[in-house]
């Protein structure tokens, strides 16, 4: 079979020759990133937060009528309210272990810092962004995390202090991800680092396998595993507790805190969200990536759907327009295989041209995505799977109108003539 008569042909279809072309090739385009970008928020979402999630749930609560935290008396006097509540939650018969903290991984409410190798030296070179999480001696057995190197806290190294005021810990637990990026050669533990060009020294005492940043926007990427745990019981007129249920009591555990919490001091705000599940943590922090996963798929197969319908469309049209000169081929000796790749062969070279410019619509709309939005850089894996896939699109939405052009009889074409 040679080109030049199916070339003459598309020569009399330009317009539908065009629109097919730049319809593959626009489909291409967007659905190579829109699939990229899928992959990214699913790798996203599932991605492993360090923790034992597993019967682990989070109380925020607040105190009415509570003092300020601005002076030593008003510090001491929420601490021994903190350290209440502490010791009643802890004496629930379904809780394992209770901590205080901050924040928690995908809460989306963080304390961000730098850490540093010499003193007065923030985010330079060698130094690092971190998110704090402050807590107690219970911190890695509630929240589950795995102790690769080094020590604990124990309930001496616990200190407590007002949310506003300024003084940095003595020592810290952070993160392999962050202690290696501190110090490439593995030998963090023991070293002293400096905590948001404050010039008194930290220690590390300690290294845990992963943690991750509360925040899940694109702008924590560079620092999503660097992770400072300090021994620090924050002040203030509200609070949040990391409990661990014991195993298969997640429920009842979860139902218990706010009756005690009430027992223990009436005036608070607990509310249907002070209590939460981490799986209901996680489950809303990445609601829109979810969403917007689903919307990206919804929104390709149905490019991919339009797609399939236009080469259904034309090459029907053009199978009608063609009827007596596939009579005549017919009648000429041409079998209905031939029939069938002459249509197939048209429909590959046509695509294959959109393709080719559907390539470079693709780069094109990847580097305006890195450009405005820190996407990352498009796999050529994911083009080139998009070239094969919408190639046999186009041979299996060709392939119904071609089949129909091959059963064409030749006695009934030849009559037309």
């Amino acid at each position: 079979m040679t080109l030049h008569p199916m070339i003459s042909a598309l020569r009399r279809h330009k317009a539908g020759v065009v629109l097919i072309a730049l319809q593959i090739a626009l489909t291409l385009a967007i659905v190579c990133n829109a699939v990229f970008i899928i992959g990214q928020r699913i790798e996203r979402v599932h991605r492993p937060t360090g923790l034992d999630e597993n019967n682990l749930f989070l109380v925020s609560q607040q105190w009415v009528g509570a003092p300020n935290g601005d002076d030593p008396d008003s510090v001491e006097k929420l601490d021994s309210m903190q350290q209440a509540d502490l010791a009643a939650l802890r004496s629930l018969p379904d809780v394992a272990s209770v901590a205080p903290i901050n924040s928690l991984p995908l809460l989306n409410s963080s304390w961000n810092g730098s850490v540093a190798l010499q003193p007065g030296k923030e985010l330079r070179q060698g130094n690092a962004r971190t998110t704090y999480y402050f807590t107690d001696d219970q911190a890695l057995a509630t929240l589950g995390l795995r102790l690769v190197a080094g020590r604990a806290f124990t309930a001496a190294d616990v200190q407590h202090q007002g949310m506003r005021d300024k003084r940095e810990p003595s020592i810290v637990i952070m993160t392999k991800a962050l202690a290696d990026k501190l110090f490439p050669k593995g030998d963090a533990l023991g070293k002293a680092i400096y905590l948001n060009g404050d010039p008194a020294p930290t220690t590390i005492i300690g290294l845990v396998e992963r943690m991750q940043v509360p925040a899940v926007g694109s702008w924590t990427s560079s620092f999503v595993w660097n992770a400072t745990l300090a021994p620090t019981r924050l002040n203030a007129n509200f609070a949040r507790y990391a409990i661990r249920a014991k195993p298969g009591r997640l429920q009842a555990a979860m139902q218990a805190v706010t009756p005690a919490l009430y027992k223990t001091n009436p005036l608070r705000v607990l509310d249907d969200d002070s209590v939460k599940s981490f799986a209901d943590i996680r489950a809303e922090a990445y609601r829109a990536d979810v969403g917007m996963a689903i919307l990206m798929g919804v929104v390709c197969l149905i490019l991919l759907a339009v797609t399939a319908a236009g080469i259904v469309g034309l090459t029907s049209f053009w199978v009608g327009q063609r009827h007596r000169q596939i009579g005549v081929r017919r009648a000429l000796g041409a079998r209905k295989v031939d029939i069938l790749h002459y249509f197939q062969i048209e429909n590959l070279a046509i695509a294959s041209v959109g393709a080719v410019i559907g390539l470079l619509l693709a780069i094109g709309l990847n580097l305006l995505l890195m450009h405005h939005f820190e996407m990352d850089r498009l796999p050529a894996a994911y083009v080139l799977v998009g070239i094969v896939v919408v190639l046999a699109l186009g041979q299996g939405a060709v392939f119904v109108p071609a089949r129909r052009a091959s059963n064409v009889p030749p006695v009934v074409a030849t009559r037309a003539v």
